[in-house]
């Protein structure tokens, strides 16, 4: 069932608040309207890319109805705070997140998101955690943000790798649903992440070249961190 269809069979609707991540797909914020209740945007922690448990706290009103956590890039959010949060608020949790892989096809993903980890410099690596199933590898960028990731994701592409902006725009700056709302973890993600290619496929030979041309502009850039 569509979030929008659950959002109401659980009853939320008109005058209702949902809780949502800005970072990430429109279609998120895009089913709460559909519902009839207004998405709020909360702020993502910078290591897992969801919703972070205290900033849906921050977030939360007396008109809060539910919250839809989205899990991302193949890294859970910590739903067991969340749930806690719900209960403690009244709140309806719902959970989203991408198909799920054969297991042999994460293992494959895993052993080359370990083969980066080992070999990347000047960028920064994923923080692999509990059941990180790397649906997308995806690396910080240091320097000045948005300008700096863009300039090395096309030398990248120039160098035959193919990588990916996993969030061009934040949905909080989206002309549909511009809200006036700080949101500096879901703001530096935006600016800084690139998803480099883990597929199950890769031969060791295009992960050698992934890694060999992240490292020679790597030394460009001045470390954020």
């Amino acid at each position: 069932m569509g979030t929008a269809a659950l959002l109401r069979a659980a009853g939320v609707g008109v005058g209702d608040e949902v809780v949502v991540p800005a970072f990430g797909n429109v279609e998120v914020a895009e089913a709460v309207a559909l519902a009839g209740a207004l998405p709020v945007f909360a702020d993502i922690d910078p290591v897992t890319y969801c919703l972070a448990p205290e900033a849906v706290e921050a977030a939360v009103t007396p008109r809060t109805a539910a919250v839809v956590v989205v899990h991302r890039f193949g890294r859970r959010a910590d739903i067991g705070r969340l749930h806690a949060l719900g209960r403690r608020h009244g709140l309806l949790v719902l959970e989203r997140g991408e198909t799920e892989a054969p297991y042999d096809e994460i293992a494959r993903r895993r052993q080359r998101a370990a083969y980066l980890d080992a070999r990347l410099k000047g960028v920064r690596t994923p923080d692999g955690g509990d059941g990180h199933t790397y649906q997308q590898y995806v690396v910080r960028v240091p320097g000045n943000g948005r300008p700096d990731r863009d300039a090395f994701a096309r030398a990248l592409r120039a160098r035959g790798v193919e990588c990916r902006v996993p969030v061009k725009t934040p949905v909080h700056r989206l002309p549909a649903f511009r809200r006036c709302v700080s949101l500096p973890e879901t703001e530096r993600a935006a600016g800084e992440t690139l998803a480099l290619p883990v597929d199950a496929a890769l031969t060791k030979r295009d992960m050698q070249r992934t890694a060999a041309a992240c490292n020679a502009l790597g030394g460009l850039l001045q470390p954020a961190f």
